[in-house]
């Protein structure tokens, strides 16, 4: 059997691809209070990969989702976490917390 010259170069490239993401990232701080997104605008660069750092206040689970975004992501409550989003078109894009649809709802516009 023959391995590939090209396998360990791909290999590589693989391990290394998420470090990559998270140095081009633009990072951005969200909170959760009161079952409310701040800022519930979010502007980005367009075309560049993004790291919203969202931070839940409450003592209850929130869930930021997204079909737009293509994302779903639990946060605990009194709990952080980061969810990284693929460079975006120029446009808004709409989020929402599952848990509290009526209140926690939000708009990442990239520009």
């Amino acid at each position: 059997m023959r391995i590939s010259p090209l396998l360990p170069a791909a290999f590589f490239a693989a391990l290394f691809v998420p470090a990559a993401f998270a140095d081009d990232a633009v990072s951005r701080d969200v909170e959760i209070h009161n079952h409310v997104f701040a800022p519930a605008e979010i502007n980005v660069p367009a075309g560049k990969p993004i790291a919203l750092h969202i931070k839940n206040m409450d003592t209850t689970a929130e869930e930021f989702d997204s079909s737009a975004l293509k994302v779903e992501k639990v946060i605990g409550g009194n709990g952080a976490a980061v969810v990284h989003l693929r460079p975006l078109a120029p446009g808004r894009y709409k989020f929402e917390g599952e848990y509290h649809e009526k209140t926690a709802q939000g708009v990442v516009i990239a520009q």
